[in-house]
């Protein structure tokens, strides 16, 4: 079943695709599959990309939630970041987070949320797996949204149904951002998990 999605969307959608536009920035976007979905975004160098990001997602007009780190959640901005969506989580310690992910996919009807697949902008030698096993625990399909600031490009294109094969997914996924470059290149993670 494909959601329902005005991909038009409204005066805010329009006004924020102008002021992307007068940035230089173009917004690439299919649809997603269905009402549920994982989407994870990268590369993530830049606190530029959180403002692109939301300005893009304005422009899609669906309402993807995000992770992340809890720190960024406390005053001065962190009722902010709820509002805008955000979910904070404790990266310091283990606090079973995929399963309560996984859960509340199971009680929704309609969930999109995105993740940083390094969990930090610093240079990272590895992705974080967590996405992976949401996705897989929810049953959901995995977007893979990118910025590319040598394109000016943010958006996704394409949408992965996981088959739980890591390295075939992980191939896949490698392939999708082929030639995708965040604002600083050298801090990119490499696409694999440790």
């Amino acid at each position: 079943m494909r959601p329902n999605i005005n991909t038009q969307g409204g005066p805010l959608s329009r006004l924020c695709r102008a002021l992307l536009g007068l940035i230089g920035w173009r917004v690439a976007f299919v649809p997603p599959p269905g009402p549920k979905a994982v989407v994870i975004f990268y590369p993530h160098t830049s606190n530029w990309d959180f403002v692109i990001g939301i300005l893009a997602r304005a422009v899609v007009a669906i309402p993807i939630g995000f992770i992340g780190k809890d720190s960024l959640f406390r005053p001065p901005f962190g009722g902010l970041f709820r509002r805008l969506g955000g979910i904070p989580v404790n990266r310091r310690e283990r606090t079973g987070f995929v399963a309560q992910l996984a859960a509340l996919f199971a009680q929704r009807d309609s969930l999109y949320l995105a993740i940083a697949p390094e969990g930090t902008r610093a240079k990272t030698d590895h992705w974080k797996s967590g996405f992976y096993r949401v996705a897989l625990a929810a049953g959901a399909p995995l977007g893979l949204a990118f910025i590319d600031y040598p394109r000016r490009e943010i958006g996704i294109e394409v949408w992965l149904a996981l088959t739980g094969n890591e390295a075939e997914d992980l191939a896949r996924i490698r392939a999708a951002y082929a030639g995708r470059h965040g604002r600083r290149p050298q801090l990119e993670g490499e696409i694999r998990f440790p």
